[in-house]
């Protein structure tokens, strides 16, 4: 769009002291035509863009105009670049917007959000396991989102129910890899694993999005059931101190520490949907987990201890 040409022709002119029309033509892939073209559109709109002659000549503002359209302080530049740096890839759309958004910056801050884009390497992918590919269907899916289209999905429940439904998409969420979505039905409001998606069609139907819709918020209402279900039985254990971090990291929010013991125990009261969930998880500790209760859960330990024996007594 020729307004969008505008903007990064301005921002571009703020970066530099001079441009001429061809280096213009190279940045924003024009010809050299259009892009005089669009200088002299500027010029026409009241921005002091005039050209110089002879020489070394180009467009400029004149006596040293800038518009800063970026609106950052040097604070909020280094950290969107703090933030974003590590998501980009050599050939990603965001790699080329934050080398425009550079450009656009003040020189006084470049320096600063150039070192922070290179401050940080994020890996997610934990130790010993293969990365995780996006979705192909994600890309059709924010487009159906954002260009408000009804999309029509081919859906594998997890008890393997395939089902076919027309769906008003609301929103992404990307958590740990595993990306979701979330959107309204006949039935009601549901949230979609995207990896159980065999198949999705976007419509040219107009998609409803209701009034105020917050995705966060909306997401954060979704954790909150989810967590509620994967806590549905707890069990109060007696570990060592030292190793209170490591069941944290079995459990995970489902892990709190109620006090100290003698001995240099601590009691913590650990969560899971079903006693054999968290038998299954205490099983490999041994003696140095101790549970108080439930008595189910001490059943199930038992029970385990037992098959063990049973399979490798000898």
């Amino acid at each position: 769009m020729r307004a969008d040409r505008l903007v990064a022709a301005l921002l571009l002119l703020q970066a530099r002291s001079r441009v001429t029309a061809a280096e213009l033509a190279e940045e924003l892939e024009i010809s050299v035509a259009t892009a005089r073209r669009d200088l002299e559109a500027l010029s026409a709109a009241g921005i002091p863009v005039y050209p110089q002659q002879g020489r070394g000549g180009g467009w400029q503002l004149i006596g040293g105009a800038r518009t800063d359209l970026s609106g950052l302080t040097a604070a909020e530049a280094r950290a969107l670049f703090l933030m974003l740096g590590p998501a980009t890839t050599a050939a990603s759309p965001l790699t080329s917007a934050l080398r425009k958004l550079m450009r656009a910056l003040p020189a006084t801050f470049r320096a600063d959000a150039e070192a922070a884009a290179r401050a940080v390497v994020s890996d997610s992918v934990r130790w010993g396991e293969v990365g995780k590919e996006l979705p192909g269907l994600v890309g059709d899916l924010q487009g159906a989102v954002v260009g408000r289209r009804k999309v029509r999905l081919a859906y594998t429940g997890r008890g393997g129910r395939a089902t076919e439904r027309l769906v008003d998409p609301l929103g992404l969420v990307d958590k740990d890899g595993v990306w979701y979505l979330l959107a309204d039905t006949e039935s009601g409001r549901r949230t979609f694993r995207v990896d159980r998606i065999a198949g999705a069609q976007v419509t040219d139907l107009p998609a409803e999005r209701p009034d105020g819709f917050d995705l966060s918020a909306e997401w954060e209402r979704v954790v909150d059931e989810v967590e509620q279900r994967r806590s549905l039985v707890s069990a109060v254990v007696l570990i060592r101190d030292r190793h209170v971090r490591v069941l944290r990291d079995q459990f995970g929010r489902h892990c709190e520490v109620l006090g100290p013991e003698a001995g240099g125990r601590v009691r913590v009261r650990v969560a899971a949907p079903m006693a054999l969930s968290i038998a299954e998880h205490l099983a490999g500790w041994g003696a140095q987990v101790e549970v108080v209760e439930p008595e189910q859960v001490r059943a199930e330990l038992a029970r385990i201890g037992a098959e063990l024996v049973a399979r490798y007594a000898s």
